[in-house]
């Protein structure tokens, strides 16, 4: 594993969803940084350092996306594929985080090579175990890239 944070990026267009991740992960997991993007359009121009996030200090490459579904401007499967299809950012994993339960939903998110498909929890304490886990199944199984993708 890296010495910097884990950077995960969270691509969330409810502002409250927004919160509770990161307060869940500040609270249960050190060594972690959220970033956040509130659309789809806004997380390609994170992951591809355009406009407002072209400064990669204050918007580092991400170690992990928790994508949601059901987002403006570019839905969430959208961002998922264009993830999955750019040679730089392929290995990237890319966990779905969503209220949606529908079959087809998650069947659409693999066979994009989502990483992971979560529901949304109802309860902020909830977050807080989920977010845990996420973290701590990252930390433990995932392999960092430490070459810059972009």
């Amino acid at each position: 594993m890296k010495d910097a944070p884990i950077v995960i990026l969270y691509v969330e267009d409810n502002p409250d969803h927004a919160m509770l991740f990161r307060r869940a992960v500040e609270r249960c997991c050190l060594g972690y940084r959220v970033q956040h993007a509130e659309d789809g359009e806004a997380a390609l121009d994170y992951l591809f350092h355009r406009g407002k996030f072209a400064d990669t200090v204050s918007f580092p490459d991400p170690d992990l996306v928790v994508l949601d579904l059901k987002l403006p401007r570019i839905d969430g499967l959208d961002v998922l594929d264009a993830i999955k299809t750019t040679h730089e950012l392929e290995h990237l994993p890319v966990v779905v985080l969503t209220s949606s339960e529908s079959p087809e939903d998650v069947d659409a998110a693999y066979a994009r090579r989502a990483a992971g498909y979560l529901v949304k929890p109802m309860a902020s304490i909830q977050w807080e175990n989920m977010a845990r886990s996420l973290a701590d199944y990252w930390k433990r199984f995932g392999r960092w890239n430490s070459e810059p993708r972009c």
